[in-house]
């Protein structure tokens, strides 16, 4: 049985010591998870609430362990760096790591650490007259993980600054979390909805992240998909 197992994990591109290693961090956070519900005061919810960044945070760890920067020209990484730049701040604007502030809620700098579950603190809280901003760790390891997945796409494919730019647009794993954000965004206003809402966002958010993750890891081809059907209808 586990021959098979084994088989079917290199036949994906796992390797053992993948296994071992993320199975060896998944038990390392439920024990931060066991801790913080132990000593901090709080009231403990709905279990996909703890699950939920250390699903980014995990499958941003595993990607950036998989890809390579390609070599190439300075010119070019400068373009494709200003690009995933671009790229991170349009998802950060979106996704709610920063924004517009406002005089009504301006509460200063804060670093929370008890009131937030393990992935989502300790987070750098802001809120101010002109500028806010929540970096929750797991959004900021997701969204730098996506920009650099963007930029080493684009030094893999794109030959020139216009190829490089027409490639993010065209490119659907790209765009994916963008579009999410925003439906997400729409979801969570509401009144009496929000909290329903915020729950359906954060699974909406956290699917299309690993989706794209693996997508931009992979980067299938219309040939890619067709291998795939041979080998499903071998």
């Amino acid at each position: 049985m586990n021959t098979s197992i084994n088989t079917v994990f290199r036949g994906l591109g796992i390797r053992q010591e993948t296994i071992i290693g993320g199975a060896a961090l998944v038990n390392i956070e439920f024990l931060f998870v066991a801790i913080y519900l132990l000593v901090a005061p709080v009231t403990p919810t709905g279990i996909a609430v703890y699950i939920y960044p250390f699903v980014w945070i995990n499958v941003a760890l595993w990607a950036l362990w998989r890809v390579e920067s390609p070599p190439a020209r300075l010119k070019r990484r400068s373009i494709a760096g200003l690009i995933a730049v671009g790229y991170i701040l349009v998802l950060g604007y979106l996704g709610g790591l920063y924004g517009f502030g406002s005089s009504e809620i301006a509460t200063g700098l804060r670093l929370e650490f008890v009131s937030l579950p393990p992935g989502w603190g300790p987070a750098l809280l802001y809120s101010g007259e002109s500028v806010r901003f929540a970096l929750l760790p797991f959004k900021v390891i997701g969204y730098a993980t996506l920009a650099y997945l963007v930029y080493v796409t684009i030094l893999d494919t794109a030959t020139s600054a216009a190829a490089g730019l027409l490639g993010l647009f065209s490119c659907v794993s790209c765009v994916l979390p963008i579009i999410a954000a925003v439906v997400s965004g729409f979801i969570g206003a509401g009144g009496a909805l929000v909290a329903v809402a915020s729950g359906q966002s954060y699974a909406l958010s956290t699917v299309v992240f690993v989706i794209t993750v693996l997508l931009l890891v992979w980067r299938p081809t219309a040939g890619s998909f067709s291998r795939l059907r041979a080998k499903l209808g071998s």
